[in-house]
This record gives C-alpha cells, sequence and structure tokens, in this order.
C-alpha cells in the first residue's frame, strides 16, 4: 500500500514534542526544514537540512543518520517542520528504511500540523 497523507490535527504528547524539537532545529540555524525522529527505545533526534557545495541532506535524512548511528534500529515516528507544502521523497524513503509504518508529521513553521503521511 502507498503512503497517503492524512489530515488529523490530533498528535499524542510524544509526537507533538518531536514537532517541537523538529521546529527549534530548523529555527536554530535559519535552515529550510528541520526534522525530529524517535526510535525504538524512546530516543529522538533532531536535525536540520544540510546544503553544502559537496554535501546535501534534508533534515529528515540526517535526522534518521543520526538515529542509525546511535544503533537505532527501528523508528516509531518522525516530524518535518518546513514551508513546503509535500514532504520531501529523500527523507520519507529514509524512513521507511527503518520503519514501513511510522507516521511522519508535516508541520508548518509555527508549528501548525499541515498532515501526516502513513502507510
Amino acid at each position: 500500500m502507498p503512503d497517503q497523507i492524512v489530515a488529523d490535527n490530533a498528535l499524542s504528547a510524544e509526537d507533538a514534542k518531536l514537532v517541537t524539537l523538529a521546529r527549534h532545529s530548523r529555527t536554530r540555524v535559519g535552515a529550510a526544514e528541520g526534522a525530529a525522529v524517535r526510535d525504538q527505545d524512546g530516543r529522538t533526534y533532531a536535525a536540520a537540512s544540510v546544503n553544502l557545495t559537496s554535501l546535501t541532506l534534508t533534515a529528515l535524512q540526517l535526522a534518521v543518520a543520526q538515529a542509525v548511528s546511535a544503533g537505532a534500529t527501528k523508528l516509531e515516528a518522525a516530524a518535518v517542520v518546513t514551508e513546503a507544502a509535500e514532504l520531501e521523497s529523500a527523507g520519507l524513503a529514509a524512513v521507511r528504511d527503518l520503519a514501513a509504518d511510522a507516521p511522519v508529521h508535516l508541520a508548518g513553521p509555527d508549528g501548525s500540523l499541515s498532515g501526516t503521511v502513513v502507510r
């Protein structure tokens, strides 16, 4: 079954924390996007997008990479804060590498939820 965006404005406290972490990561460095993920042990990882001449990573790719480098083998949920109307595919693919069914919440710069990508 392909991923789809659902409009559900109710977040658990744990998922709301992911949105907050993603928002602060984005704001702290003035990046285009911020992201946060929660692993199977409840640990969270937050990141901002990286745009260098030699390296470009989405915030979600980087948050997933941080989780994996810390030993995570599964993700429970993720959040991305961006001005974009849609979730970028590279970050979603990184999440799906670790969790076929983890919800990925998409929020605007003010933290308001735009939707959730689910499988």
